[in-house]
């Protein structure tokens, strides 16, 4: 699903927070990781802005660690940008998750209740033609005793960027 980006509001690059934000660029065949800057963490629109810049000739997926709650997946396309949240029920602390869910057009549950356990949100296939399907990607997801940046970290060997992708984290 396409979406357009949202402006963020005036002070939310005063928002710092824990975790880490990289594009991972697929060209001619092979991996590569680029750290974002950390304002991607917390302004959506920051991160979609930084991935487009890139320009490249292959695929742009960006990779969204945040404060070690949860984790966003991005893919510029034409006219918008793909998403997905790891973590739907962490739109009522965090506003990079508010705003993914804005984008989506997606409204949390008003039955209490129905927010108790977290599920993800998006395109759950954002990653299908690199070899994770959307089911596989929606189990690990799911798997509440791993740490986000584990995930991506499983993602990454999944679609096979994970030593570029552990050498920018690690570098940090």
């Amino acid at each position: 699903m396409a979406v357009q980006s949202v402006e963020a509001p005036a002070n939310v690059r005063e928002q710092a927070l824990p975790g880490y934000a990289v594009a991972v660029i697929r060209e001619e065949g092979r991996w590569r990781c680029i750290r974002l800057g950390a304002d991607a963490l917390v302004d959506l629109d920051t991160a979609i802005t930084e991935l487009r810049e890139l320009r490249s000739e292959g695929a742009v997926v960006g990779l969204l660690d945040v404060d070690d709650e949860f984790f966003v997946l991005l893919r510029p396309i034409p006219g918008g940008v793909t998403l997905m949240l790891s973590d739907a029920v962490a739109a009522l602390d965090y506003d990079v998750a508010a705003d993914v869910l804005d984008l989506l057009r997606v409204e949390l549950p008003p039955d209490d209740d129905a927010l108790d356990d977290p599920w993800p949100e998006g395109d759950l296939a954002i990653l299908a033609d690199f070899g994770l399907s959307a089911d596989e990607l929606e189990i690990l997801a799911g798997e509440l005793d791993l740490y986000p940046d584990e995930q991506l970290a499983s993602i990454g060997r999944r679609c096979g960027f994970a030593d570029a992708l552990a050498e920018v984290v690690d570098a940090r």
